[in-house]
């Protein structure tokens, strides 16, 4: 069986270099991940961790390729992975072109082995995450998500 890859593609009225600091800097991305903070110096080899509200790390990574503002990769390790794959790591890349006066977002999540847990998950949760960045950037306020 082939290793799976979720790629998702939006384009975004804004400009890279803010698309850029939205996806990299732990006071934006609380505003559309559900309160978790990315934190890392973005730099290669540099450790990427997400911060949840209650300042634990909930996923954790390496930068592996950075080109601000047009190319981010990490590594994506799950520190609670399913009993059935307990070596779940995987790679995230985001690409940032510009062209027609929007910016162009490409995902891929990948380096999933075959029947990997997290691909499921991701491919749920990516989109939700990546709308919620359109917004905020596009409106200024992110999604109104609520438990209901």
């Amino acid at each position: 069986m082939d290793k799976p890859t979720f790629v998702y593609v939006t384009h975004i009225n804004n400009t890279p270099e803010n698309v850029w600091n939205a996806i990299t800097r732990p006071e934006f991305t609380r505003k559309y991940w559900f309160g978790r903070g990315v934190q890392s110096d973005w730099t290669v080899g540099a450790p990427v961790k997400f911060i949840t509200g209650d300042c634990g790390v909930e996923l954790q990574g390496q930068v592996l390729a950075v080109d601000p503002p047009r190319l981010l990769s990490y590594s994506w390790n799950s520190f609670s992975p399913h009993p059935d794959n307990p070596n779940e790591t995987s790679r995230v890349t985001f690409e940032i072109t510009f062209a027609f006066g929007v910016t162009r977002l490409t995902l891929t999540h990948d380096q999933f082995e075959p029947n990997d847990t997290i691909y499921n998950d991701v491919s749920g949760g990516w989109p939700v995450v990546l709308s919620g960045l359109k917004t905020l950037l596009e409106t200024g306020e992110p999604l109104p998500f609520t438990d209901e």
